[in-house]
């Protein structure tokens, strides 16, 4: 689970950079709450200012997986067509289900 404002830890996951660059690790991140608008495709932000959908972009771009939260979704106004493609519309089924999977859950 990402904060949608915490830029130093969603670079961590960015490709060349932490977890991401080592070899057989397989990352999927949860998009839940706030965190959600980072699946928006076109995002358009003032010039200076950070566009977080690039940062999943690249994510994506490692084989990593990312699935936002279907309620966070619906209550924000983002419908499926209007994600980043690759981002996956979840539940937080899925959501337990990627928890049991991993050997390590980071939460920020």
């Amino acid at each position: 689970m990402i904060h949608l404002w915490n830029r130093a830890q969603l670079q961590r996951f960015s490709p060349g950079a932490g977890v991401l660059k080592h070899e057989g690790n397989e990352v999927k991140v949860f998009l839940l709450g706030d965190a959600a608008l980072c699946g928006k495709a076109g995002q358009k932000v003032p010039q200076g200012y950070c566009n977080i959908g690039f940062f999943a972009q690249s994510i994506l771009r490692s084989k990593a997986e990312i699935g936002a939260c279907g309620v966070c979704l619906e209550a924000r106004g983002i419908k499926d067509e209007e994600l980043i493609p690759g981002v996956t519309h979840s539940t937080l089924e899925h959501l337990a289900e990627w928890t049991m999977w991993a050997d390590k859950v980071p939460v920020f």
